[in-house]
């Protein structure tokens, strides 16, 4: 193994920016493309026509992001090595009629977005933000970051068993927010306040993607400032590192014997079937077009494809102090531990022995350590884009991650140093 990468707190530093910056997959992508441009990246449409010049590219569609480096020397059947990740966390999402209320409060009409902890969004300052789509075509992104609503929480005194029986949320009563004061509620309201927010004329919005988000920013937690909380790290961590190995792989120019590419995808969280999910073409139009713009055949798509490899990098579960019986007895996650290999045999992960071998020959490159993670078998496993991507492009596929606790809280926790092992694993993984 090479020796081990000197822990840089900078880049966990730059994660938690990241992390306070995007609060919405919108932001995401906007900012991974920003320190793209920086690595002297170009942004290229989807309606224009391609070229095989060498160098970086990217596009954005919506919530997803898809980058690529073509190195000096790519021929057209030269295979990808892509990291995937996704955008979206579990969260609140504002209905198409967002005004009500009721007993003298203004609320606003949320809808349960993929798997939040509940409880985790009750009685915390929340902001909102999102994509303003406008009257004459164009969008807009807007964050309110700063305290607007909240979701009360029942009085213990009108609740009393609720310590002894457990909290009962039911999603369509309990968890509207309250943002104000008034008997008259009228439609429009909510939408009227974002237009003069963002310095919008009356009526311009007709449209609108809109979630809540906490407003409290990221922090190191600890005795030695050793564990990070903050919010959506399930999982724009790995896009965040994702996009820190791109450019590091890009940086290093000639002499890549692949073509290094990012594919964060939108609605992972339920379920990955639209446009900018992982389930539709979005990643496989963009390998296809990336080798006919080098001049290449439906033979050299094969060939390339065929020698492609992906690492679906997503969070996983670090074993729990407190439930350690929820976890399978031999394999316990720790945090800063290393980014951690997800296996299950029933392909609710994507990672076989050789997928295995790949991994563990970057994180041997990088002089990074691994873990291995199996759920429990008396416990039903979740799944990630990893088996997506390696059905629909019949692509090699292996999931990783890093190991965190309180995953689709509000606020979840890693261990500062783990960022930091992802990165170096994926840029060593990228540069091939």
């Amino acid at each position: 193994m090479s020796e081990p990468p000197r822990f840089d707190r900078g880049h966990t530093d730059d994660l938690m920016s990241f992390l306070a910056a995007s609060p919405t997959p919108y932001h995401a992508v906007a900012n991974a493309a920003e320190r793209l441009e920086k690595a002297g990246f170009r942004q290229v449409a989807e309606t224009d026509a391609w070229d095989g010049t060498a160098g970086g590219k990217y596009l954005l569609r919506g919530g997803a992001i898809v980058a690529w480096y073509v190195p000096e020397g790519a021929e057209a059947h030269t295979p990808f090595r892509i990291v995937g990740a996704h955008t979206d966390s579990p969260n609140l999402r504002v209905k198409p009629r967002p005004d009500s209320g009721a007993h003298g409060w203004r609320q606003v009409a949320v809808e349960i977005y993929g798997g939040p902890l509940l409880n985790s969004w009750l009685d915390r300052d929340l902001g909102l933000a999102g994509r303003l789509s406008l009257r004459d075509g164009t969008t807009r992104l807007v964050d309110v970051d700063r305290p607007l609503l909240r979701v009360p929480q029942l009085a213990i005194h009108l609740d009393r068993a609720v310590n002894s029986d457990g909290l009962k949320l039911d999603k369509q009563r309990h968890m509207q927010p309250v943002w104000g004061l008034g008997e008259d509620v009228r439609d429009g309201d909510l939408i009227a306040f974002l237009e003069e927010t963002a310095g919008l004329p009356d009526g311009s919005v007709t449209g609108w993607d809109l979630m809540v988000h906490p407003v409290e920013p990221p922090a190191y937690l600890g005795r030695d400032r050793e564990l990070v909380a903050g919010p959506r790290m399930d999982n724009l961590l790995s896009v965040h590192a994702g996009t820190a190995a791109l450019a590091a792989a890009a940086g290093r120019g000639s002499g890549l014997p692949s073509i290094p590419v990012l594919a964060a995808f939108d609605h992972e969280e339920n379920g990955s079937q639209s446009d900018t999910g992982a389930d539709g073409p979005l990643l496989g139009t963009v390998l296809e077009r990336s080798v006919h713009a080098r001049g290449g055949s439906l033979e050299d798509r094969a060939r390339a494809l065929a020698g492609t490899v992906c690492l679906s990098s997503d969070t996983g579960h670090a074993v729990h102090p407190n439930y350690a019986e929820r976890h399978d007895p031999t394999h316990h996650p720790r945090v800063d531990g290393g980014p951690i290999l997800k296996v299950n045999v029933n392909n609710r992960y994507a990672t076989d022995g050789s997928g295995r071998a790949v991994f563990a020959a970057a994180c041997e490159k990088a002089g990074v350590p691994f873990q291995t993670f199996v759920s429990n078998n008396a416990m039903p496993c979740g799944t990630t884009i990893g088996p997506i991507t390696a059905a629909r492009h019949g692509i090699r596929t292996v999931d990783i991650g890093v190991a965190i606790l309180s995953m689709h809280s509000v606020r979840e926790l890693c261990g500062a140093k783990d960022p930091f092992l992802l990165a170096n694993a994926l840029t060593a993984f990228l540069e091939g």
